[in-house]
């Protein structure tokens, strides 16, 4: 898997000039499978008859584009079904260009309505608003591979390319969304403490039933900040990193839990159903946490997100036209001495070597600190 500095190392390419998508070539379906059981050796030939026909493949001009587009073929599969499962309780962004872009948030008019007399007038009702800004940024990396590998290795070497571009883009998704409520020392200070809207969402609460409970209470009697009215926000995503996963799947499972009886038979412990199992909580396990949040509290750390649907604690999305990876393949700058061309996968004039390049753009932010709240156990 690949390490976390090179997930996130943005690799900006020193000139687009001499760089093809392998999208843009078209081919029929007939030609990507033989392609495809050429690399997988799906007729199971003797390894040197594999590498006769490897050989005599990669000096086609053709079949560069071919593996080119089987790679943005699996890539974007793989990535389109990946498990990330932040969208519940992150907000989904678009952006038309790098530009930061003005995101509006507006308060007010859910309080109930006025009475209006026969012939009376309407009042005009008093809407509060807040911005934020929103802004992309290109994420990618280059991967070149030795012409040598392709002769030694008859293409193994390539087998697993689309799955390490695809989980590194995947990564940079979950790295990025899980440090906009988390940090090096915690939960993010954009999002969470008393100085954002004047609301405190940051505990020290272990997560327990009880604690639970107290903080979803917290959640619903949340003031509108216009009209001081309770929003009702209600908690509906239960975040925890892996160490806390075992503990946060007993407590939302739970049918029964026990207190101790006060006042007569004080200290006699008592049985009762449990209503947390009720509440329709989605438990999320994130195993970036522990790589974003190095403080020695992460294990114990525990968030809770209102649904999308109520509002969102924060966004993150794509520049317009780009919201999948994107890959591309160098062209050669070398040609045979009659000035014929020559193969993509002979490699580049100086070294021999076959570049290929991935490149996300995305970018994400905080927003209403008010559907969100940490505590630090």
């Amino acid at each position: 898997m690949p390490t976390m500095q090179q997930v996130m190392a943005s690799v900006e390419a020193s000139a687009e000039l001499g760089f093809k998508p392998a999208g843009s070539y078209r081919f029929g379906e007939a030609d990507l499978i033989e392609a495809t059981r050429l690399l997988l050796n799906a007729d199971r030939m003797p390894r040197h008859k594999h590498r006769y026909h490897m050989e005599e493949a990669i000096t086609t001009s053709d079949f560069p584009y071919l593996f080119g587009v089987m790679i943005d073929r699996e890539l974007l599969a793989r990535y389109r079904t990946a498990g990330t499962d932040f969208w519940p309780y992150c907000r989904r962004l678009r952006a038309s260009n790098f530009n930061a872009h003005t995101l509006d948030r507006l308060d007010g008019l859910s309080e109930p309505l006025d009475r209006v007399g026969q012939k009376g007038e309407y009042l005009v009702g008093v809407l509060g608003d807040k911005h934020y800004t929103f802004q992309v940024f290109k994420r990618g990396r280059q991967l070149d591979i030795s012409w040598e590998s392709i002769i030694n290795d008859g293409m193994g070497a390539f087998t697993d390319i689309p799955q390490r571009m695809s989980d590194s883009a995947i990564n940079t998704d979950a790295y990025q969304v899980t440090s906009l409520y988390a940090s090096a020392t915690g939960p993010n200070a954009l999002m969470f403490g008393a100085a954002i809207d004047g609301i405190d969402n940051v505990g020290v609460l272990p997560l327990t039933i009880p604690n639970l409970q107290t903080v979803m209470s917290d959640m619903a009697q949340q003031p509108d900040p216009q009209t001081g009215l309770p929003m009702g926000v209600r908690g509906a995503h239960l975040v925890v990193p892996p160490a806390l996963e075992w503990d946060a799947r007993t407590l939302l499972t739970s049918s029964h839990v026990q207190y101790t009886e006060v006042g007569a038979g004080a200290g006699i412990p008592v049985g009762t159903s449990s209503v947390i199992p009720q509440m329709g909580l989605q438990l999320h396990v994130n195993p970036w946490l522990p790589v974003v949040d190095v403080s020695g509290d992460v294990d114990t750390t525990w968030y809770l997100f209102a649904d999308g649907s109520q509002g969102n604690a924060m966004g993150y999305g794509y520049l317009n036209g780009h919201e999948s990876p994107e890959i591309c393949m160098k062209a050669t700058n070398k040609v045979l001495p009659s000035g014929a061309p020559i193969s993509q996968f002979s490699g580049d004039f100086e070294t021999d070597n076959i570049f290929y390049r991935v490149r996300v753009v995305v970018g994400g932010t905080q927003l209403d600190p008010r559907f969100a709240f940490a505590n630090v156990g």
